[in-house]
C-alpha cells in the first residue's frame, strides 16, 4: 500500500499506481472483469478506504456494479445522494462529511467521507466510480485528481 499522505508522495504514488493500472488492464478489454479488478486494486492499495467500486447506467438511474466492500445499495435515482449528483451533474464530488451532504444515502453508517467520479466515454455516462471512507476529509484535492486519471486509464482500456 502507497502512503499517499506523506509530503510529495501524493503525485509520485499516483503515478506509480498509473503504471501498475495500465499493466493491469493491459492485456484485457471487457468492461466488467476490468472494473472487478479495478475496483480491487483500489480497495487494498489506497489506505482508508471502506468501499470501493461502481455504479453503472442503466436507463437514467444506477445499478450496483463490481465492487469491494460491504454489501450496498443496488439502485441509487440519478439526482440522488454523492453518487446520483456525480451521475446528474457529470462532475466530480468529493464530499468531506457525507453526513452534511443533502439527501445522503447512507448504505453503510460507517462512511464519513466520499469521492465519486463520473465515468463519461464519447459523451455518454457509463456510471460512476465511488469511494469511501470512514476517515472524515479522507479526500484530497491530489487525491481527486490522481483518481480522476485512474479511471481515464480505466476506460481507455475498457469497452464500454
Amino acid at each position: 500500500m502507497i502512503d499517499l499522505n506523506q509530503a510529495g508522495a501524493g503525485l509520485q504514488g499516483y503515478a506509480l499506481l498509473a503504471a501498475q493500472l495500465e499493466a493491469l488492464l493491459a492485456d484485457e478489454r471487457d468492461f466488467i472483469a476490468n472494473a472487478s479488478q479495478f475496483a480491487a486494486f483500489l480497495f487494498h492499495e489506497l489506505p482508508d478506504l471502506n468501499w470501493a467500486g461502481f455504479y453503472l447506467n442503466r436507463e437514467e438511474q444506477l445499478v450496483l456494479g463490481p465492487f469491494q466492500g460491504k454489501v450496498a445499495c443496488v439502485r441509487i435515482p440519478f439526482g440522488r445522494g454523492v453518487c446520483g449528483a456525480a451521475a446528474s451533474s457529470r462532475q466530480t464530488q468529493r464530499v468531506e462529511d457525507v453526513h452534511a451532504f443533502p439527501g445522503h444515502i447512507a448504505c453503510d453508517s460507517a462512511s464519513n467521507s466520499e469521492l465519486v467520479v463520473p465515468l463519461v466515454k464519447r459523451d455518454r455516462l457509463i456510471g460512476v466510480l465511488d469511494l469511501d471512507s470512514p476517515k472524515q476529509g479522507r479526500f484530497s484535492e491530489a487525491d481527486q485528481a490522481g483518481i480522476e486519471s485512474l479511471a481515464a486509464i480505466f476506460l481507455a482500456a475498457s469497452d464500454c
